[in-house]
């Protein structure tokens, strides 16, 4: 059975790969279409192990309900569709330095002077420069070295607003946003979700991103400039497809 030609087909998938991009020369990227958060990827629903539920009650002929935060209203995000900001403040500094060194060396040698008389007949099989007391001689040598550093540097300093698309059984929140800012011909994206307790929430309605469990965050974006720096889809298929 003949295969097809790969190239082709290579040339053929990268073309209509590319195509998608031609929309986009002399126009800045299009932002996306306001949706609604809980259809995110990052806001799917969740299913954790939960304890029983407890049902509040409250005290006739008393304004005070069990398990109210607060006498008064309470400002703070408290259902699914409520807003909180989240601050995001990292600052991580990583420094790994790595060293490997071996080396071996390996001798061995072989002699028959006398076996049960028939060393004299070895010239007969071997060569006649054979040298009975020195039959075989070996040796080996290997060496080998390894260096590695890593050194890393990572600062981000923003605020992002997030709504509460779940409420888990235990009463955490799982929070979900998206914010995109457009400068000219460049888009950014920064992306905030995961689950929070209330009483993380301070009383200006904000949380501190490394409250947030499960947190994921994602900061990037697309356009011309982002584009330059990206490889191109030939290079990127050649550095999988070539094993050197």
């Amino acid at each position: 059975m003949r295969r097809p030609p790969i190239l082709p087909l290579v040339i053929l998938a990268l073309a209509t790969t590319g195509c998608s991009r031609l929309s986009d020369i002399g126009s800045p990227p299009s932002l996306s279409e306001i949706s609604n958060p809980a259809l995110q990827p990052e806001a799917r629903v969740i299913s954790m192990p939960m304890p029983q539920p407890v049902v509040a009650e409250q005290i006739p002929s008393s304004l005070w309900r069990t398990g109210s935060r607060d006498f008064f209203r309470d400002p703070r995000a408290k259902g699914v569709g409520d807003l909180l900001t989240v601050i995001i403040n990292i600052s991580d500094q990583a420094q790994l330095q790595n060293r490997t060194q071996r080396g071996r060396t390996n001798a061995e040698g072989f002699g028959a002077t006398n076996f049960f008389g028939l060393e004299s007949r070895l010239s007969a099989v071997l060569p006649d420069a054979v040298d009975p007391t020195s039959l075989v001689d070996l040796d080996s040598s290997s060496t080998s070295s390894g260096n590695g550093s890593i050194q890393r540097n990572e600062r981000i300093a923003m605020r992002v607003a997030a709504f509460v698309t779940q409420v888990l059984p235990n009463g955490n929140f799982v929070i979900a946003g998206r914010q995109e800012v457009r400068v000219n011909y460049e888009l950014r994206e920064l992306r905030i979700a995961g689950v929070l307790r209330p009483e993380d929430i301070s009383n200006a309605n904000t949380i501190d991103y490394d409250k947030i469990g499960e947190a994921r965050i994602t900061y990037g974006g697309r356009g011309q400039i982002t584009d330059v720096q990206q490889p191109r889809y030939g290079q990127q298929v050649l550095d999988v497809i070539l094993p050197f």
